[in-house]
């Protein structure tokens, strides 16, 4: 069976990227609330070092539980590293200017804590299908033949 948008998803592989999602999530919310809230760090380096942390957790525990891709290679870990920050720029500029825009009588404070959790959200879609069908491709296709 061809590995396209149309196909139906598998309800655990669904499952387990979501509780994976809340692992990674929890660790990197942590980062991030931390380093912006009690650090007093920028907006963007608060939430870049929350996918960074984030990433590490969920690239391994994805590979070996959601996707049971035993491949070893560096053009992968590439991949991987470039979905994870396509998906965190057009993740975090959408958030930032969608709050922005809608929230733009609250303080800067409350639309940039706003606009942090959007983000992850919108982060978690976009990084399913980015390693579904480009990080860990080649796994499912291998799976589909079988």
């Amino acid at each position: 069976m061809k590995n396209n948008l149309f196909t139906p998803f598998d309800r655990t592989q669904i499952l387990t990227f979501l509780l994976v999602g809340v692992v990674n999530t929890a660790v990197g919310a942590f980062v991030m609330f931390a380093l912006y809230n009690l650090a007093h760090c920028s907006y963007w380096l608060s939430s870049a070092a929350n996918y960074v942390a984030g990433g590490i957790v969920s690239f391994f525990l994805n590979k070996r539980f959601t996707f049971h891709n035993g491949e070893k290679s560096a053009v992968q870990v590439l991949l991987f590293v470039l979905n994870t920050a396509v998906c965190y720029v057009v993740a975090y500029l959408g958030a930032k200017h969608l709050i922005q825009a809608l929230l733009k009588n609250a303080g800067e404070s409350v639309r940039e804590n706003v606009a942090l959790l959007f983000g992850m959200g919108f982060y978690t879609v976009l990084n399913f299908f980015g390693q579904k069908f480009v990080v860990f491709a080649r796994n499912e296709k291998k799976e589909a033949e079988r």
